[in-house]
């Protein structure tokens, strides 16, 4: 089908459905789809979309879409990559097929298997399928959450759609800010639940379904969960290292083949790192015509990883592009990508990411990408750092009693005699932190902002931060503490990741895939041992050992640059006056919740030199524009032609 945005409401009195309000909600998100579009709606519900075409780019894929009699109706975003294969047993059993879409496929297996058929499909996914005469919707969204799913539900109208400011062009839906989602916000930079940062709106979570039945009598949301990622099993399975190593490259092979069905042209991402580079090398090896590869960098070649891109695609032989950023575009596209995220940008990678989407836009319509393997064979240095930390601390706490430990924490924190450089490096081990996950794993690798941090910043005392990492890290209480690591991640960080993959891609019209985020795949790696995982000082052993004869051994082993920003630098130029003005502008979001003078304070220590505010300065920054974007109706002071220039 291709990637798609799709909208729509239920009302439970009949009657009210507005056209204008449904072309409102796909007009909001045209760029999802901009090579067509369609509305449908009976007594009850109104269902929109907007389509890019990608397979079987002829009208005949038109949505929304019924089945041969019209009594099904479906509004569909994503790939079914399996779906030829699931094609020939549903015509067997008599449905008929008008087009080679695989939106008919998801239609004709709800028709045959009922709410069962989402175990069938191998893809990413997020849909909505009415039944007028049992007046029931039931949408599903895929297993991973590659593709986002959105809701708002009163008891009376429910309205959803692929992005949010889709659902705020319904009357019945308006922008509030839900207060309780700032610290964890402060702390993480997102949030990991079904809310969001609006009161009343929240996603579909991955591998869930959602049924709405109207003619229940107390009419309600039945939400199910279909899929998990599995438990590794008790008994590891005997393997010999050759074994995982082999059928890693396998099912690689097989996830990378899949994600090239296409009817128009694809690429790849490529940032010179091991992920992207043994994809792009796949790609190469799997087709005859030539690979296109996209790369963004920075005019600051420290910060730039243009050089290994360029490295690998001359070792492989793709036609390459490049595109490479200053402060001015960086800074000049945050507001308009903040209104294309909806919620405030985690990370300034995201902007990156729009940069090279628009570059690829420029030749091709699908791109795949590296996203997830970090966190399917534990990629990032903080895995390593977490288990050395805990294990040295089991031994420590055998050792030296708690009051000492507590007073060397004190020492580390505060003492003149050590120096700042030595005080921050004990400050991240198990020394100088608290005891607990949330500060070992958590505050130590994700948190913008301390804890101390936190309760001199926001007005209100800060709670709850930490409740949905840890509904997650304390569901598997005995599972080994990499997996358990990575399925923390896989819940919460990652998801994140894929939201930003998705908006940041689909505001350049383009659909992006992610080949190491098959199910199969994602099962497969989470039966592996953690030996396979983290070999002595290697990370993503097994991976790296199953591509090592696809690419250069420079960059199989080379350390992970994690995509940096000049942003430290930048916000210490005097360019950047007028954004850190912002932060202190009494009429923004930030003044309603947040200690002015601590905000004051960050600033003045940055610019001065004497404490690292890059990140804190970051979130804020996102925060204060996406209350000016979608909260204080000042979104016009953030669109004149220089941001560095005019706030």
């Amino acid at each position: 089908m291709g990637m798609c945005g799709i909208a729509g409401f239920v009302n439970l009195i009949p009657g009210n459905n507005n056209d204008t309000v449904l072309r409102r909600m796909t007009g909001v998100i045209a760029h999802r789809g901009p090579d067509d579009t369609g509305v449908w709606h009976d007594a009850h519900a109104s269902l929109g979309q907007r389509r890019l075409s990608i397979i079987d780019v002829s009208s005949a894929g038109h949505q929304p879409m019924p089945n041969e009699t019209n009594d099904l109706w479906i509004i569909y975003n994503g790939e079914i990559f399996n779906h030829g294969d699931l094609r020939p047993a549903l015509e067997q059993a008599g449905h008929r097929y008008r087009s080679h879409c695989d939106t008919e496929t998801i239609l004709h297996s709800y028709e045959e298997y009922g709410p069962d058929c989402i175990q069938r499909f191998r893809g990413m996914f997020s849909f909505a399928i009415w039944d007028p005469a049992s007046r029931r919707l039931f949408c599903a969204r895929d297993r991973l959450g590659i593709k986002p799913f959105y809701y708002f539900w009163n008891g009376e109208v429910f309205v959803f759609a692929s992005e949010i400011k889709a659902l705020l062009e319904h009357p019945s839906v308006s922008a509030k800010l839900r207060e309780a989602a700032l610290p964890e916000y402060l702390t993480f930079g997102y949030g990991s639940g079904e809310e969001t940062m609006f009161q009343g709106i929240r996603k579909l979570m991955p591998g869930h379904t959602l049924t709405l039945d109207c003619k229940a009598a107390v009419p309600g949301l039945k939400i199910e969960r279909y899929w998990d990622v599995p438990l590794p099993p008790e008994q590891p399975e005997q393997r010999s290292d050759q074994e995982w190593i082999l059928e890693t490259r396998r099912r690689l092979e097989e996830t990378v083949r899949m994600r090239l069905m296409s009817d128009v042209p694809l690429g790849m991402f490529l940032s010179g790192g091991v992920d992207s580079s043994a994809i792009a090398a796949l790609i190469k090896k799997m087709t005859s015509s030539p690979v296109k590869t996209f790369s963004v960098g920075y005019s600051e070649a420290a910060y730039s990883e243009l050089g290994y891109a360029a490295e690998v695609a001359r070792a492989i032989g793709t036609d390459h592009h490049e595109v490479t950023l200053g402060m001015e575009d960086f800074f000049g596209a945050l507001p308009r990508l903040i209104w294309h995220e909806d919620e405030p940008i985690s990370w300034p990678s995201s902007v990156s990411l729009h940069f090279v989407s628009e570059l690829a836009a420029k030749h091709v319509k699908v791109v795949l990408t590296g996203e997830g393997s970090d966190e399917l064979f534990a990629g990032y240095s903080r895995y390593s750092w977490t288990r050395l930390n805990l294990q040295l601390l089991s031994v420590y706490r055998k050792l030296v009693p708690s009051p000492l430990r507590r007073a060397m924490r004190g020492q580390i924190a505060h003492s003149s005699l050590l120096s700042g450089s030595l005080r921050r490096k004990l400050g991240h081990s198990f020394l100088g932190r608290e005891e607990s996950i949330e500060s070992l794993f958590v505050d130590n690798f994700y948190s913008p902002f301390s804890a101390a941090n936190r309760k001199a910043l926001l007005r209100q005392p800060a709670s709850g931060e930490y409740d949905h990492f840890l509904a997650y890290w304390n569901s598997r209480p005995n599972v080994p503490l990499v997996d358990r690591m990575l399925y923390a991640d896989q819940k919460t960080y990652l998801l994140e990741l894929l939201m930003k993959q998705d908006q940041m891609s689909m505001a350049s019209s383009i659909e992006s895939r992610v080949p190491f985020l098959d199910h199969t795949f994602v099962e497969f790696a989470m039966r592996m041992p953690d030996n396979m995982k983290i070999r002595g000082k290697v990370q993503k052993y097994v991976f790296k050992e199953a591509v090592s004869d696809l690419l250069p051994a420079s960059i199989v082993h080379r350390t992970k640059m994690g995509f940096p920003t000049p942003l430290r630098q930048w916000l210490t130029e005097p360019r950047a006056l007028p954004l850190l003005n912002s932060l202190l502008d009494a009429d923004g979001l930030i003044a309603g919740y947040c200690n002015m003078d601590a905000v004051k304070q960050l600033i003045d220590q940055h610019r001065a030199g004497s404490h690292d505010g890059t990140d804190r300065i970051w979130n804020l920054l996102n925060l204060q524009i996406w209350g000016d974007t979608f909260l204080t109706g000042r979104r016009s002071r953030w669109e004149e032609e220089s941001v560095l220039r005019q706030v």
